[in-house]
């Protein structure tokens, strides 16, 4: 079987990559043609491109709402709605399950079991109503700004969340079982294919605050620092707790970075 170069030089390499992506983190029809630990490398890198189409469609949504006359707040509503239909809410029931697993007073396998139930506790109920209501008041605010900002801001938290992952899926983060989506992409991304990614997204942020005023190239940049920051700090905390990573914990990782990326965008 060939190796995927950690560079992505490789066409077809890269294809597996956009496809494990794709395949894995959204509901677009991209056919998996590998499940390997070297394809889930090339996927983790290229998880940003999942995102930036899923915050283009959440985009282009909230702004036809807003066009049609919905007004700030509804066209909020349909933005936060389209990235959990395109992800068929699976980040949103990691976040939820990793909230009641770190909630729990539980040793780290007793609280991996509770992750693993199909029913959500307390913890994890109070985790989504106040992340959908942050990122519905959050994307309010920056609609009533004008639609740019609006649309912007729902396109570079998708990014951003996403990239979350690829630093949730480098070398030195371990995986907390030996089964499912964690253990496939745990530790396989590089640390220095992980910084280059970031430069790139980094990149992308500011030019797209360009478009707008040089302050809003600098708040999109320090917007994606305080979302890189916040899914950090969880991911450090969730490996301290279990051990390892699971696909719960990337779910509430990519909900917690989309967040404080829009909460940071409304301030100032």
């Amino acid at each position: 079987m060939r190796n995927l170069p950690s560079g992505g030089g490789d066409y077809p390499a890269r294809m597996d990559g956009l496809r494990f992506a794709f395949g894995t983190l959204t509901v677009f029809p991209a056919r998996i043609t590998r499940w390997d630990r070297d394809a889930a490398r090339a996927g983790m890198l290229c998880a940003p491109v999942a995102g930036l189409v899923v915050g283009l469609c959440s985009a282009a949504a909230g702004g036809t709402f807003l066009a049609l006359g919905s007004g700030p707040l509804l066209a909020a509503v349909v933005t936060t709605a389209v990235p959990a239909v395109l992800t068929r809410g699976l980040h949103l029931d990691g976040l939820a399950d990793t909230a009641d697993g770190l909630g729990s007073a539980k040793p780290a396998e007793d609280a991996l079991r509770i992750m693993k139930q199909s029913d959500i506790g307390p913890f994890g109920v109070i985790a989504l109503v106040l992340v959908l209501l942050a990122q519905v008041a959050a994307l309010y605010r920056l609609y009533g700004e004008g639609w740019a900002h609006g649309t912007a801001a729902a396109v570079l938290s998708a990014t951003l969340a996403r990239l979350a992952l690829t630093h949730a899926s480098r070398h030195g983060v371990p995986a907390a079982r030996p089964e499912g989506l964690g253990a496939i992409v745990a530790e396989t991304v590089p640390t220095r294919s992980a910084t280059f990614t970031t430069a790139l997204v980094l990149a992308l942020c500011a030019a797209t605050g360009l478009l707008l005023t040089p302050y809003d190239a600098v708040r999109n940049v320090l917007a994606a620092g305080a979302a890189l920051g916040a899914a950090a700090l969880l991911l450090r905390r969730c490996v301290r707790r279990f051990g390892g990573v699971t696909g719960d914990v990337f779910g509430a990782v990519e909900e917690t970075a989309a967040t404080v990326a829009l909460v940071a965008l409304t301030l100032g």
